[in-house]
């Protein structure tokens, strides 16, 4: 018997210029661009496997999917789904691990430069007549270079580990912060407390996933520690951060800068705290979205669903 897969949430990993095609492989598929919370239930009833990424699947809507056998997160982070309830109705729960390392990690790069070199605020400047009214070489901010200067990784993972990779290649130092040392013996990184990195680090990013001991982990105490001119980078989740109290700390260190491609809720109400900061750069949560991890995301989602019809499944989360 074929099958019943229904894709919830389709249009960010897939726009329109990838295929959904490896999934006919399976069974009947049937795709939604968007889907809201209210309409979940409704398009998903049927499904034997559903593919999410940001709705929220807790025990209530659990109840009201009697065919469902698992569900595939378009994403690594797995945190809107309630993995406990899921296994006690013994449905799986599949993660995709892996497709935006590169992605990100380039992404996570980019805001450390944004942040030490300005370049879009300059270009603003030359193309709005600032540079014809002002010398052959002008600065609007301090220009950082980041030879010889400290980076901070806040989850040593696969992201935090290429980060970290191409950060030495521009001559920074490492310092993070991981649960396992020892797997990372032969590395030239030096592992530290959480404290140490924020109080010992020049960049912090930061790259761990979001869990209830995390949470808002990085707030006043934490930001108090900072060196007075510290970039604080988030590709990670908006909810590791602490939005109130960042927003009163970067109004209170004009010279610190936060660069975060997340936030807390997405997407963010029009007068979010942290919005008309001079010292705040926020990009809408695309980090991830390059074409090429695009693809692989959807590689590996198809390829969790053939491991687990396989009665071999991969990437299980619960």
């Amino acid at each position: 018997m074929a099958e019943s897969i229904v894709i919830l949430e389709g249009k960010a990993a897939n726009p329109g210029d990838l295929s959904w095609k490896a999934f006919e492989a399976f069974g009947d598929v049937t795709v939604y661009e968007n889907t809201t919370q209210e309409t979940f239930i409704e398009r998903g009833k049927d499904a034997s496997i559903l593919i999410t990424n940001k709705l929220k699947v807790g025990e209530k809507e659990l109840v009201q999917l009697p065919s469902l056998q698992l569900i595939c997160q378009l994403a690594t982070g797995y945190d809107n789904i309630d993995v406990k309830a899921a296994k006690d109705k013994n449905i799986g729960v599949c993660n995709a691990v892996g497709y935006g390392t590169k992605a990100v990690a380039q992404h996570a790069i980019a805001l450390i430069l944004a942040a030490t070199n300005r370049v879009e605020t300059h270009n603003h400047f030359v193309q709005n007549g600032g540079w014809s009214r002002s010398s052959w070489s002008h600065s609007l901010t301090p220009l950082i270079e980041l030879d010889d200067l400290t980076l901070g990784i806040y989850g040593y993972g696969k992201i935090g580990e290429q980060v970290g990779t191409i950060a030495k290649s521009l001559g920074m130092k490492i310092l993070a912060t991981t649960r396992s040392p020892e797997k990372h013996a032969s590395v030239d990184v030096g592992f530290v407390h959480l404290k140490d990195l924020f109080r010992k680090s020049d960049v912090i990013s930061l790259h761990a996933p979001l869990s209830p001991d995390n949470k808002e982990i990085v707030e006043s105490s934490l930001l108090n520690l900072m060196k007075s001119h510290a970039i604080l980078i988030n590709t990670g989740r908006g909810g590791l951060i602490n939005e109130l109290d960042l927003r009163e700390h970067l109004l209170n260190h004009p010279n610190q800068t936060a660069a975060i491609d997340v936030l807390s809720a997405e997407p963010p109400s029009e007068d979010h705290p942290l919005f008309s900061l001079d010292n705040c750069i926020i990009t809408p949560h695309n980090a991830w979205a390059a074409k090429a991890a695009r693809a692989k995301l959807i590689s590996i989602v198809a390829a969790n669903i053939k491991a687990f019809l396989n009665g071999e499944p991969v990437n299980v989360v619960n």
